[in-house]
């Protein structure tokens, strides 16, 4: 009979773990759907500029339609997966941000796809707190837990690259619709999956914290709003005196406010006051904030750069951008195995240098260079340093939060994300572009002080050294705010290993 039952637990341990495997591959596959999608769009823009004749300033919204209504309703996501069951939620949104794909691979006019990219933000604000809550409550803590993270960190953090690959490919190979059609199998299939595989979960008691939603959401839209349209565009054109732009930040500032003051009074708090309690928690959303600026930074100009500077085509661009992916993958597992023995400052730490170090390295690529010579090995210190911190920032987001409030505290980890993203591209972009603008005027001055007119070909050498010199300058900066992670990791980080870990043993 011991051997019978033996061979029985035996048996049902095999099935879980098979179990697990394929929950976390759904919501993987989920997560890097959601990720990409901010960038496999962006290869195809000037397709879709063509089709449906968008004005250079009016092509921005399709990026920025998909990034307000996520980063907006995020919060409101995640709470909605605490009181409504995750998995009920998470098949929604999936759902929802497929539908939204087909709507906008079928797109015929601008506001058509605008819509369509509006609604596949609001799934993706959906799918994103609700994946990674569901990995912290379906994996029990220890080694399973840290290894589901290291999978979740890797493909949050190659979601972008994956998608200027993707994007390339379809572009060139097929149609610009199919950066949309392409999410469509992708969705249906995980939400399906979701639902054979993912634990349901009753509703909980509650009720939505209606004002707070209000303002919080309000917020977020105009906080994200307003930093996207602030930063000086190409021509050297600064927007942050805009009355637009200094109006949705003004909006963001007082709604935020008044979400803060709601919340500390609300027995319905959608952000619960004590989630922010824990310095740890505070510590791990404000390297966030550091760590989503240099992402977004570094797939922004790393790709304009290699296209604009270097010529490269949207297809070669994004296999540039497989070095970093490795990498990030590679330290990420590593990060995962590590976090066991070390506990999460020694890697917040390091992952903090090695980005900062990355990002200053990057400042020295100059037009004359070369991938080899110049990306390659950026690249590389790039990713690792990324990959060491986000599985640790997971774990310690994560760390001592009730089962009822999981999803909240993921709403504030992508927030972080979402947010760092935003303000890192308006603060670099207004940088880089800026140093392009006057470099350019000095060139303009030069020539005309020696009487003497460029031709066409060193118009453009010139063009192309004032890029390179925008695009340096705005990763020496992206260098700076990756340095602010090192405080806060040594100051604020207190999580012990056997916190993040829980009693199970260290894996061998």
């Amino acid at each position: 009979m011991a051997t019978t039952l033996s061979t029985a637990d035996e048996v049902g341990t095999r099935n879980k773990g098979a179990h697990l495997g394929v929950a976390l591959l759904v919501i993987a596959t989920a997560q890097l759907m959601v990720v990409l999608d901010a960038t496999i769009v962006t290869v195809a823009q000037p397709h879709i500029q063509t089709a449906l004749g968008f004005s250079g300033s009016s092509l921005e919204w399709v990026t920025n339609a998909y990034a307000l209504a996520f980063g907006g309703l995020l919060l409101l996501g995640g709470r909605a997966g605490d009181l409504l069951g995750r998995r009920r939620m998470f098949v929604t949104g999936l759902l929802l941000f497929s539908a939204a794909s087909l709507a906008g691979g079928l797109a015929t006019s601008q506001a058509w796809l605008l819509a369509a990219r509006a609604v596949q933000g609001a799934g993706g604000a959906i799918v994103a707190p609700t994946a990674l809550a569901l990995i912290a409550t379906t994996f029990p803590e220890g080694p399973p837990r840290s290894r589901a993270m290291g999978v979740y960190a890797s493909m949050s953090g190659v979601g972008g690259a994956v998608g200027l690959i993707a994007g390339g490919l379809l572009v060139t190979y097929a149609s610009w619709r199919w950066v949309m059609f392409v999410n469509v199998p992708i969705g249906i299939a995980a939400a399906l999956a979701a639902l054979a595989v993912l634990p349901a979960a009753a509703r909980r008691a509650g009720r939505f914290d209606l004002s707070g939603a209000i303002t919080g959401t309000g917020g977020l839209f105009a906080l994200v709003y307003g930093l996207s349209n602030g930063a000086t565009s190409p021509d050297g054109t600064s927007h942050w005196g805009d009355s637009n732009v200094v109006a949705a930040l003004a909006a963001g500032t007082v709604l935020l406010a008044a979400f803060a003051v709601i919340e500390a009074r609300s027995r319905h708090a959608l952000l619960p006051v004590r989630l922010l309690r824990s310095r740890d928690r505070l510590g791990a959303n404000l390297i966030m904030l550091a760590a989503g600026a240099a992402l977004f930074g570094v797939f922004f100009f790393v790709n304009y750069f290699a296209q604009e500077v270097w010529g490269y085509s949207p297809l070669k661009t994004g296999v540039s951008f497989l070095p970093l992916t490795v990498a990030l993958l590679v330290a990420s597992f590593t990060a995962a195995a590590l976090v066991q023995r070390t506990g999460a400052r020694p890697l917040l730490i390091a992952g903090g240098a090695a980005s900062a170090g990355g990002m200053y390295w990057l400042s020295r690529v100059t037009e004359h260079g070369t991938f080899a010579g110049g990306l390659l090995g950026p690249s590389l210190v790039l990713g690792i340093g990324l990959g060491l911190m986000l599985v640790p920032l997971q774990l310690v987001a994560m760390d001592h939060v009730a089962e009822a409030d999981s999803g909240m505290a993921a709403s504030l980890l992508n927030v972080g994300r979402q947010v760092g993203g935003s303000v890192g591209l308006a603060v670099l972009g207004t940088v880089a572009w800026t140093v392009v603008a006057n470099t350019a005027r000095a060139q303009a001055a030069a020539a005309a002080r020696a009487a003497s007119t460029m031709s066409a070909a060193a118009s453009q050498v010139a063009y192309r050294h004032a890029l390179a010199a925008g695009f340096d300058r705005a990763f020496l900066v992206a260098a700076v705010i990756a340095v602010l992670i090192l405080p806060v990791a040594i100051l604020m980080i207190r999580a012990r290993r056997t916190d993040l870990v829980g009693s199970a043993a260290p894996a061998e």
